[in-house]
């Protein structure tokens, strides 16, 4: 265990400094790019090799590089020409909020795809897995603008039970937890019917397995079948997929949040980037790789705690 963690420490480590490479190059590898972004369209060339000059893009990249590099690893993220701070003073709040969201919509998501695919994979074939699979689907194939604007024009304009806005500002006549029911929402129905699919395929392998049918013939019980030998082995497989929603709850939530006006992560990176914020975008493209990367190792150790027989290997 202690060499595989070691083993995936050290590809963390190059998986960020080659993203830090393609980051810097993606971005200020042209110096006159950097600065005609920040300036805008009709800055004349004057305007943007005096800008060029004053923050210093005019030096060798590999020289800015070592330098932006030395100043992340410092803390030091750079200063925000949109949100016009230091780029540390507004994304750890965005992140946070984006977290909060997050958090609430992954404690329903795993535990609901568990039931549901479980229940549906034990019974194949039957009205239950047939309405499941189905609605899951169906889920699934809304996309989050369409379901947010449904959920909203009935909960918000026709029934006036939810706030149409969560812009997280207590005081006013909507709770915060009121402002986050319709944005968790969103993301329970856009992302639960992908992980019941995906339990549920798990399940079905599992339950056609001669082990499966041993335990049967002993005279188990179904639920000590399903819960001692069954369960255990299809969340082997499911358990990865589960620890990749938290991607895409963290990072791939912009819609839900452009939405419905929630000052999250997503949100920031789609101000910054139509607003040409190289320095946030930057420190929000390496944060979501670091927890993509992290993810993936939790996952391994998870699949690692799950089955034994890889322990040995």
């Amino acid at each position: 265990m202690g060499a595989f963690a070691a083993r995936r420490l050290a590809a963390l480590i190059i998986t960020m400094m080659v993203v830090s490479m393609l980051i810097f190059a993606a971005f200020e590898w042209t110096p006159g790019q950097v600065a005609s972004k920040m300036l805008g369209p009709f800055a004349t060339p004057e305007q943007v090799e005096l800008l060029t000059e004053q923050m210093g893009l005019n030096r060798p990249a590999p020289v800015r590089y070592i330098e932006w590099v030395g100043n992340v690893l410092r803390g030091d993220l750079g200063y925000s020409t949109y949100f016009k701070t230091d780029v540390n003073n507004i994304i750890w709040d965005r992140l946070g909020n984006t977290l909060l969201l997050a958090s609430i919509a992954f404690a329903i998501i795993v535990p609901c795809s568990i039931i549901f695919g479980v229940a549906a994979g034990m019974r194949e074939g039957s009205k239950l897995d047939r309405s499941i699979s189905v609605l899951s689907i169906v889920t699934t194939s809304v996309p989050e603008f369409a379901s947010g604007v449904f959920l909203a024009t009935i909960f918000v304009i026709i029934l006036g039970w939810l706030p149409g806005a969560s812009t997280l500002e207590s005081g006013g006549d909507w709770s915060i937890a009121s402002q986050l029911v319709l944005p968790v929402a969103v993301m329970v129905l856009f992302d639960l019917g992908y992980v019941v699919r995906m339990v549920r395929a798990a399940m079905v392998d599992v339950m056609m397995k001669p082990y499966i049918r041993t335990a049967v013939l002993k005279g188990l019980s179904f639920r000590k079948v399903v819960l001692g030998h069954a369960l255990r082995n299809a969340m082997v497989v499911s358990l990865t997929v589960i620890l990749l929603q938290i991607n895409y709850l963290i990072a791939g939530v912009v819609v839900v949040e452009t939405i419905f006006a929630y000052p999250g992560f997503g949100h920031m990176i789609l101000e910054s980037a139509l607003s040409k914020d190289t320095a946030t975008v930057e420190a929000a493209t390496l944060i979501i790789v670091l927890i993509v990367v992290v993810t993936q190792i939790a996952g391994d150790l998870g699949y690692m705690w799950l089955n034994p027989r890889i322990r040995f290997k």
